[in-house]
């Protein structure tokens, strides 16, 4: 039985270990952060639409980032208050 321990817990560990997703590699841009994203307007246009078609390859957590990262250039990033003009709009 002592023989089969160190086994067991091997056995446990890798079982218990983070699970490699397919899109993992650095083809995919797994360290592409959302403040990368945001700087790198190119490489954001590139992975929506790579995302649009083919979600499944890339994977949700980058297509989220990417998700993110397009809206943060849209909507910015919430740290500017709404200033309204001082005179009312004349129609």
């Amino acid at each position: 039985m002592r023989m089969m321990l160190p086994f067991f817990l091997a056995m446990a560990l890798v079982a218990c270990g983070k699970s490699e997703h397919t899109a993992t590699g650095p083809a995919f841009g797994s360290t592409e952060t959302v403040d990368s994203l945001v700087a790198n307007s190119e490489r954001l246009k590139d992975l929506r639409q790579q995302c649009a078609t083919d979600r499944a390859r890339l994977g949700d957590e980058l297509c989220n980032r990417v998700a993110e990262a397009t809206n943060r250039r849209f909507l910015g990033d919430g740290k500017v208050p709404y200033n309204p003009p001082k005179e009312a709009p004349k129609f």
